[in-house]
């Protein structure tokens, strides 16, 4: 039986935070072991929000270490720059035409990235980029025929607007796309330390997150001004901060330590202080190492590079070979 294709991406920002990593890296660290994996950063889609050149290239290239020091190991994933391979583009361009205007238009994606560009600047420009990203995120899937793409509930949407396009492909031009399938697997969902209402993001700012390479003391300021609740006695109903910070604790798997502070809470003596202590020491035990093992790898580009160079031709091969195919089925000349 032949080995199932994976594939995901991350955008390049300038750190990853906590909720990143135990949100979808941490998990693509284990899918390598299973799946025949291609992990990609994607700097085109980060084009689609405003930004700098220069920050682009440095968050793509610290990105690309960062995941590498995380856990991803290019002797058995394909790791990627999305932009070095310029077969998304052409596959995306492909892909807008057996896309309806009609479908973009329902993606919740769109309006809550306007809606933040209306709040953070009256003079907004919200690009065309930002409306047709979806088929680009379709694009990155279907040209390495993936089997599975990992997403969480509310990525579903984009998924399932994947499958829809290559259906239609498949109508007008022959069988060709296999649809690709959801892979759900059960990961925590941090929120933020300043607004546990709200996903942990760095869109909100310095302290609603963690970062996974954050100093020592950063962290543990962070945690110590974490909104908990107000008094110590246990609720009937848990309160999202004090929540939240258990949920940290679960993630990190230090469970003798989450299952005595989860007594307290059931008994009513849980300090608060404690726990977000005990929540400090389990980020700076885990970032320690990986913190390491990226400053060894950011002191040797050249051997980056060469990571980089052969993951860009492992993912050409395949996606080159993808787009021929697909030039013959729609009357392109090859």
């Amino acid at each position: 039986m032949s080995i199932k294709r994976v594939l995901s991406g991350i955008q390049p920002t300038s750190d990853i935070h906590i909720g990143n990593y135990f949100g979808a890296v941490a998990n693509w660290v284990k899918l390598q072991e299973q799946y025949e994996c291609f992990y990609c950063v994607v700097d085109l889609h980060a084009m689609s929000m405003p930004y700098k050149p220069g920050d682009l290239k440095q968050n793509t290239l610290n990105m690309f270490s960062s995941l590498l020091a995380c856990g991803i190991d290019p002797n058995k994933s394909v790791l990627f720059v999305q932009s070095m391979v310029p077969e998304h583009s052409e596959l995306n361009w492909i892909l807008n035409c057996v896309t309806s205007y009609g479908e973009l238009s329902r993606m919740t994606q769109f309006k809550d990235k306007t809606t933040l560009l209306h709040e953070k600047s009256k003079d907004h420009f919200v690009s065309a980029a930002l409306f047709t990203y979806p088929i680009l995120q379709a694009s990155d899937i279907l040209i390495y025929k993936a089997d599975f793409v990992p997403v969480g509930k509310d990525q579903e949407q984009h998924l399932e607007f994947a499958r829809n396009i290559s259906a239609r492909f498949n109508k007008q031009f022959g069988e060709y796309f296999k649809p690709p399938q959801a892979l759900f697997t059960k990961i925590p969902k941090l929120m933020s330390l300043a607004d546990p209402e709200k996903k942990m993001s760095k869109s909100l700012g310095p302290k609603h997150f963690v970062g996974l390479f954050d100093e020592e003391k950063v962290i543990r300021k962070k945690v110590s001004s974490a909104v908990t609740d107000t008094g110590g006695i246990a609720s009937s109903e848990m309160s999202p901060g004090v929540r939240n910070l258990f949920e940290i604790l679960h993630a990190c798997k230090k469970m003798n330590d989450f299952d005595s502070l989860k007594k307290d809470y059931e008994n009513g003596s849980l300090s608060y202080k404690l726990l977000k202590d005990t929540v400090s020491d389990a980020l700076v035990e885990l970032t320690s190492g990986l913190k390491k093992r990226k400053a060894k790898l950011d002191e040797n580009p050249d051997q980056l590079n060469q990571i980089l160079a052969e993951g860009t031709e492992k993912a050409r091969t395949l996606a080159s070979n993808t787009i021929k195919e697909v030039k013959k089925l729609t009357g392109l000349l090859v």
